[in-house]
């Protein structure tokens, strides 16, 4: 490939064309970069297990493949609303959105070469409905006013990226034999935390968790993000009630439940995605 023509389909004009055109670029770089990722799966990935389950958490394979799940979900959800013209309005709501596209691209990408890397079969895609039988309308179109639907992509995307970062977080332990894989899997984690962070700022919410609490304007269905075994609003870490800790002690119950995230299980992901998946 001619490296210069290449860069020069990325350049300044050529971003700005229609929507369709820019994602057809971005698609094309994917696949470019799919191909690059295999080539540079990270060390102790090809002593994976061989086992190729979705929903199974018990082994590294499992692993990736739940992640992958997830990764799909988000991808083709900010792919969607970027399609679907109801940020074209907010330039900083589309930029930010456009920037984590391609970061979920990307890890769809990795993790798929990775499992691939390590001799098994990704998890096939699923077929998503974000509308969740009709209870939210994020892309406007089944008739919701731009204010809303706009209103739910922001709650959406919140959900979605506060489930991937308890997911990966749930994750870890399952991982601690496979040093190259545990280390690639909170690369990925620290940046959907970034990703959590930011949707976060877009809706006028602070940074952080507070409680198990999912944030004012967020829907009812969104609540299993911040319970689970061990819900947001836990205070013992540790075997320690944190609240007694730090500067000007006792902390308040919200300061102290903002000091620490908590994880979800492998099933609880699952459940929580599955609200969202067709087939």
């Amino acid at each position: 490939m001619n490296l210069i023509k290449f860069l020069d389909e990325f350049t300044t004009d050529k971003m700005q064309e229609p929507m369709t055109s820019r994602r057809a670029m971005f698609g094309q770089l994917g696949s470019l970069g799919k191909k690059a990722a295999l080539a540079a799966v990270p060390f102790g990935l090809a002593t994976a297990s061989n086992k190729a389950m979705a929903q199974s958490t018990g082994d590294v394979v499992g692993v990736l493949n739940l992640a992958l799940t997830l990764e799909y979900l988000e991808d083709e959800f900010y792919a969607m609303a970027l399609d679907s013209g109801v940020l074209s309005n907010n330039a900083k709501a589309e930029a930010i959105y456009m920037q984590i596209s391609k970061h979920e691209s990307q890890h769809v990408d990795f993790l798929t070469a990775a499992i691939e890397g390590a001799g098994a079969d990704p998890v096939a895609k699923p077929s998503f409905d974000f509308t969740v039988g009709g209870t939210f309308d994020p892309f406007n179109e089944n008739g919701a006013g731009q204010a809303t639907a706009y209103a739910q992509l922001l709650a959406l995307a919140q959900a979605f990226e506060d489930t991937g970062v308890r997911a990966y977080k749930g994750q870890a332990a399952n991982l601690m034999g496979s040093a190259g894989v545990l280390t690639a899997a909170l690369q990925i984690h620290s940046v959907e935390a970034r990703h959590a962070s930011e949707i976060r700022r877009l809706r006028g919410l602070e940074g952080w968790i507070t409680g198990n609490e999912r944030g004012a304007g967020m829907p009812a269905a969104t609540q299993a993000v911040y319970d689970g075994a061990t819900t947001e609003a836990n205070i013992i870490q540790g075997g320690l009630d944190v609240t007694t800790l730090g500067s000007g002690s006792p902390f308040t119950m919200d300061a102290a439940t903002q000091a620490y995230d908590e994880i979800l299980t492998g099933d609880e992901a699952v459940t929580i995605a599955s609200l969202f998946i067709e087939s």
